[in-house]
């Protein structure tokens, strides 16, 4: 059992916060992914407001199934909890409904998981209609399962008629609980479908309009929100446009799309997505499958990764299995290691490197004409030059090159209209009448 103490100071600023014993149980032989793992969890504590105050942890090759840990231990943890007046104890892993009931008995104490803590999070989080649906879908599923042992007053069976008969008050309220949490599910599951079809309808608008789309994905605060509002600042200069940025798990979830005017008619679609993390629980990636669909209809992934964190590789590799549970892990992406001004070992950047790894720092203005300037050049990879004669009877083709291609030069002669232009393969093709060999 490991114990960490606080000094006076630490315990007066942190008086307003629920005090949290952290219990992990250690399965691989990989100590340094085990403390990683702790570390996270340590934080996502902290993102709920609460202050650790001591962690306990087991090695052992197989999980109790009644209590994830040993009874002993069990019995250490409910002494430790005790002794550092802890209000809650928090576990690393998703329990089951059988594990949460038996912990709370024999700890006397509330008892959290992961899962628990990110769902409390991403309920905090939540601004738009859109996510606070998702939050509370998958908050409801999530509970549902475990009722069975949340309330204390189950009495005897009754004796009385009717279809719940046979079952005491608790179990009663547990049935009505039930039901009042499904019917709930089965209207927010029926509000996202309309939402749903409401992006559905936006998405074919922004194809029509040919306005490719870019997400910025990856890791939990390695600084897609820094990335958006860089852009924002540089190519829209418009302060309401921006996002939350702050140095936090899960700082922003909302996705958020900006258009980013860079000139030529050369635009793009910018949108930042829900950050990932470890052992995010499956039920809330699905949770957030609509809002995440801007990743799915993305014409560039751009995986943004915090380049000064020892564990990065191991942030992109959950990044990449979390991509592959969604189905997107084979869209066109730019890597993006970011924060490259904080690496010790003093990373050179803004820097490109093989076409598809870009070194920068968000915070600095040569780093995102870079980035930009990268992702134009995926983005319009199908754009051709071409020349065209237009009769000036058919004006409003001229129009369209304007408004959607760049016009590299222009001049009206005899016949009509002569534009050389860079636009895309499809237009090209569709006006080749009036192409000029």
């Amino acid at each position: 059992m490991e114990y960490e103490y606080q000094s006076e100071k630490e315990e007066l600023e942190s008086s307003q916060y629920e005090r949290a014993l952290l219990v992990g149980l250690q399965h691989e032989t990989d100590n340094e992914s085990f403390a990683r793992s702790m570390e996270e969890l340590k934080n996502l504590a902290k993102a709920c407001n609460m202050e650790p105050v001591g962690v306990a942890t087991q090695k052992s090759d197989h999980v109790h199934k009644a209590l994830y840990i040993g009874t002993g231990k069990a019995a250490e943890v409910r002494e430790a909890a005790a002794l550092l007046e802890a209000d809650v104890v928090v576990f690393d892993d998703a329990l089951t409904p059988s594990q949460l009931s038996n912990l709370q008995k024999e700890l006397k104490k509330p008892v959290l998981d992961r899962t628990t803590l990110i769902l409390d999070i991403f309920a905090s989080r939540a601004r738009t209609r859109e996510a606070k649906l998702q939050v509370e879908t998958a908050r409801l599923k999530y509970l549902l399962p475990r009722l069975v042992g949340m309330h204390d007053a189950l009495t005897r069976q009754g004796g009385t008629s009717g279809s719940m008969s046979s079952r005491g008050a608790g179990e009663k309220k547990l049935e009505l609980d039930r039901r009042k949490i499904e019917k709930r599910i089965t209207e927010l599951e029926r509000s996202l479908k309309e939402i749903a079809n409401e992006r559905q309808v936006q998405r074919k608008k922004r194809q029509q309009a040919r306005i490719p789309l870019v997400a910025l994905v990856g890791y939990t605060n390695a600084g897609k929100s820094t990335i958006l509002n860089a852009m924002v600042d540089q190519y829209v200069q418009d302060e309401e446009k921006k996002v939350l940025e702050k140095d936090m798990l899960f700082a922003t979830l909302d996705t958020t799309v900006r258009k980013i005017c860079t000139g030529n008619n050369q635009d793009f679609l910018l949108s930042d997505t829900v950050g990932f993390i470890h052992k995010l629980p499956h039920g809330l990636v699905k949770a957030f499958r609509a809002t995440l669909e801007e990743v799915e209809n993305a014409d560039l992934l751009v995986h943004v990764v915090d380049r000064s964190d020892c564990d990065y590789r191991e942030h992109m590799q959950t990044t990449k299995e979390l991509l592959e549970q969604m189905h997107t892990s084979d869209l066109p992406m730019l890597t993006v290691y970011n924060k490259a001004d904080r690496c010790e070992q003093g990373v050179e950047y803004p820097k490109l490197v093989g076409g598809d790894k870009l070194y920068l720092s968000a915070k600095e203005a040569s780093s995102i004409e870079l980035l930009v300037q990268t992702i134009l050049d995926r983005i319009y990879e199908d754009y051709v030059q071409a020349e065209f004669l237009i009769p000036y009877t058919d004006g409003e083709v001229v129009s369209y090159f304007m408004e959607q291609s760049e016009v590299l030069e222009s001049a009206y002669e005899e016949n009509g209209t002569r534009i050389r232009v860079k636009c895309h393969k499809a237009d090209r093709d569709k006006y080749k009448a009036y192409a000029v060999a």
